[in-house]
């Protein structure tokens, strides 16, 4: 119980990352809130089964304390009441992880500016960036009242691999990249407050839409290896998870400051599995297999 005590915001938590990272605080011993849109009694427009309050108690079972908070991130006034009443009831926050997307039914692969649907992917902006910097602007100046805050950036792809790849969409490249330069920025403001700011990407996570998208579940996932082989690097949401837990529970986690890291890279330093026991390092495996048209082998990947 390495965060008993602590206090964590992770911002989109209905399901995917978010989730996986909620539930490891939670079995780290933290006391987390969940935000999101989806409710046992309300949906946003994905209209998907997972819930706030789901992982909430998922949070309390692993061991934390779980505290479901419906909000909708673009709503400045909403997140303020947030972190006023995170403030009230608790006096601190420890750890902001910003997770909020919600644009996996916007993007449009494989078209250039003109042909893409401009009000979609403008939307994809204002939930990739603008989300997390509004969180950030309230949810800053209570983390920073007491040394040793950490704020997670939560994008896909570290700042190295999107640097050399375009991400197949111009608004979702820009989105992702964006996630990654916000936390070199927030690192350079939080350096006087003695706090941390870092990005970190999963690798290619089985969240609950990924296995619905290969008609699969967690227990038979390597079925969808058949529709797309490289699907054999694939790791759980709770390694990322896992990778957020080492980071807060490391009392030297200012030397990643400013800096982009992912879950399979983290779990070489701090030693942690995914669920299965491996440690998928799927950013090092894209670059030297996937990306260079090998057969899919994950052999000395995971």
């Amino acid at each position: 119980m390495q965060l008993k005590g602590k206090v964590a915001l992770v911002a989109g938590a209905t399901r995917g990352g978010g989730r996986g990272i909620a539930v490891e605080l939670g079995a780290a011993g933290a006391t987390v809130y969940v935000t999101g849109r989806t409710t046992r009694t309300e949906q946003s427009e994905y209209r998907r089964p997972e819930t706030i309050e789901e992982t909430a108690e998922l949070v309390t079972a692993a061991g934390g304390k779980g505290i479901p908070v419906q909000v909708d991130h673009l709503d400045a006034a909403a997140v303020k009441r947030l972190v006023e009443r995170i403030g009230h009831e608790q006096a601190r926050l420890d750890i902001l992880v910003n997770d909020i997307w919600g644009g996996e039914n916007l993007f449009e692969w494989n078209k250039p500016v003109w042909d893409h649907n401009l009000e979609n992917g403008l939307k994809m902006l204002r939930l990739g960036i603008d989300t997390h910097l509004i969180t950030a602007h309230h949810a800053l100046p209570l983390m920073i009242e007491q040394p040793g805050g950490l704020l997670v950036e939560v994008t896909d792809g570290t700042a190295a691999y999107n640097a050399s790849h375009y991400r197949l969409s111009p608004f979702y490249d820009l989105a992702k990249v964006a996630a990654n330069r916000m936390a070199f920025a927030h690192a350079k403001d939080l350096a006087a407050y003695h706090a941390t700011a870092i990005s970190i990407t999963p690798g290619w996570m089985r969240s609950e839409m990924m296995l619905g998208h290969y008609q699969v579940s967690e227990d038979n996932w390597r079925d969808a290896t058949r529709i797309q082989p490289h699907f054999v690097i694939s790791e759980t949401p709770r390694f990322l998870g896992r990778a957020v837990a080492a980071l807060a529970a490391d009392p030297d986690r200012a030397r990643w400051s400013g800096q982009s890291v992912s879950s399979g890279g983290l779990a070489q330093v701090y030693g942690f599995t995914d669920l299965d026991g491996s440690r998928p390092d799927c950013w090092r495996y894209m670059d030297e297999v996937m990306d260079l048209g090998k057969p899919a082998d994950a052999t000395g990947y995971r």
